[in-house]
């Protein structure tokens, strides 16, 4: 990857090289393709642990990197007795992710109002924290939340972090260094409300219609 130039121009212009290519060197060209992108480069940090097989793997999370990269995603709950991430679908929508992106999920979950739905489906994406990029299986969900997404035991386990809920923070080991993600004490309380009170009008609802 030459000075100054875009991820976009990298790709372009290593796919033209490689198209003119004959034979079967999948494994050379995803190898070659990772070593030319910077070191500390994002893009480059979350291929080191993926299992890419093949050149359309590749360039289909080449593709999802570009769409999701530099969003900077905002109220995330972190629920440290949780399994599994949730990504609810303002982040979904706003990632400009789209159904063929999503791999089947048929286990029902349930929302915060305590009714059973079934995902839409599950997308693996990188997800950067500071400088530490790791993959996250996210399930994706229609159904309420105050929340764009919730982050689990996977996504801390593989930062290698410690969380509190009472301080609003999780800390993590980078670079040798203690690095914090500090959370907002105000937006908590909101999303907090946000819940009860989107609870205590589901359960009236539920009542008014019994009584109809």
């Amino acid at each position: 990857m030459r000075e100054g130039e875009t991820l976009k121009t990298y790709s372009d212009r290593y796919w033209e090289m490689f198209n003119e290519i004959d034979g079967d060197f999948d494994d050379v060209a995803i190898n070659t393709f990772k070593v030319g992108l910077p070191t500390e480069h994002s893009l480059r940090k979350s291929l080191i642990n993926k299992p890419i097989t093949n050149v359309r793997q590749l360039m289909n999370w080449i593709d999802k990197y570009k769409r999701i990269r530099g969003y900077d995603v905002k109220k995330v709950m972190v629920g440290q007795g949780s399994g599994a991430e949730i990504m609810y679908l303002d982040l979904y929508k706003g990632l400009n992710l789209r159904p063929k992106d999503l791999t089947a999920y048929d286990s029902p979950l349930v929302s915060f109002d305590g009714k059973d739905f079934i995902p839409r489906g599950q997308i693996r994406l990188p997800m950067q924290v500071g400088s530490e990029v790791v993959e996250v299986d996210f399930i994706v969900v229609d159904a309420y939340s105050p929340y764009t997404a919730i982050m689990a035991r996977p996504w801390l386990y593989a930062l290698r972090a410690v969380s509190s809920t009472l301080h609003q923070k999780v800390k993590y080991l980078a670079n040798g260094q203690i690095n914090e993600i500090v959370g907002s004490q105000s937006t908590a309380r909101q999303c907090l409300v946000a819940a009860i009170l989107h609870q205590l009008e589901a359960e009236s609802s539920a009542s008014a219609e019994r009584g109809l």
